[in-house]
């Protein structure tokens, strides 16, 4: 199995390299830890949204545009898209997009929408399990809560890398963070949605501490904004 190259681009944004490049929940306008504005934003082959709020999905027409990427999202997210003037064909399914249980095959990448515990305007929040050319598994769960189901997905796909949220206020925190790790049996983890506000968890410290009790078979990777890692 190759290796792929997993990029942190500050708060939930990532970007996914397996001969293509898959970018999830990108933002670079307004965020405070991103490298540049969306004019900086890497080329990209397609791009997943989790959910409308601004800090995954303010900058989604721009990048489009910028990108040409095709872009997945759940019905309502997709739809909203299209009224905004992307073209249907680079939109899931001509514009209606897609919902949670579903799996999709786009520029080579399997992609299955999870449910989230959140909130959002236009559909529901959503995570997705990830397969990417090569064959490895990342699952990026969106702003979410601890919830049972993700030992479902652990035990229905093998993850490979888990991205999840830390925070706290407006997602898991450390210790649920923590323990979620231990229900999908991940691999490994890339621990995001912290130290971007003064509100948010600071630092990733009491999450590795935490998950090396909880979770002792899961590598933490923690990573800067800008920085990669290969898994």
């Amino acid at each position: 199995m190759a290796s792929v190259r997993i990029q942190w681009l500050g708060h939930s944004g990532f970007a996914i390299r397996d001969g293509k490049t898959a970018l999830i929940d990108p933002w670079f306008d307004g965020n405070p830890k991103a490298q540049g504005g969306v004019g900086s934003a890497p080329k990209a082959d397609l791009m997943l949204l989790t959910h409308d709020h601004s800090d995954h999905f303010g900058d989604a027409v721009a990048l489009a545009k910028k990108t040409g990427a095709q872009v997945v999202g759940i019905f309502e997210l997709i739809g909203d898209l299209k009224a905004k003037g992307i073209p249907p064909a680079q939109l899931l399914n001509g514009g209606m997009g897609m919902n949670v249980g579903g799996t999709v095959e786009v520029v080579g990448f399997s992609i299955t929408m999870t449910e989230a515990r959140h909130s959002s305007t236009l559909g529901a929040p959503v995570g997705y399990v990830i397969r990417t050319p090569s064959g490895v598994t990342v699952y990026h769960s969106g702003d979410t809560g601890i919830f049972a189901g993700m030992s479902l997905i652990g035990e229905l796909y093998p993850i490979d890398a888990a991205l999840l949220p830390i925070g706290s206020v407006f997602t898991m925190d450390y210790r649920q963070a923590a323990k979620a790790c231990a229900l999908l049996k991940a691999k490994s983890v890339v621990p995001m949605h912290y130290g971007t506000f003064p509100i948010l968890e600071p630092t990733a410290d009491r999450f590795v501490a935490e998950l090396s009790r909880v979770s002792p078979g899961t590598r933490p990777i923690v990573l800067a904004p800008g920085e990669e890692t290969t898994v």
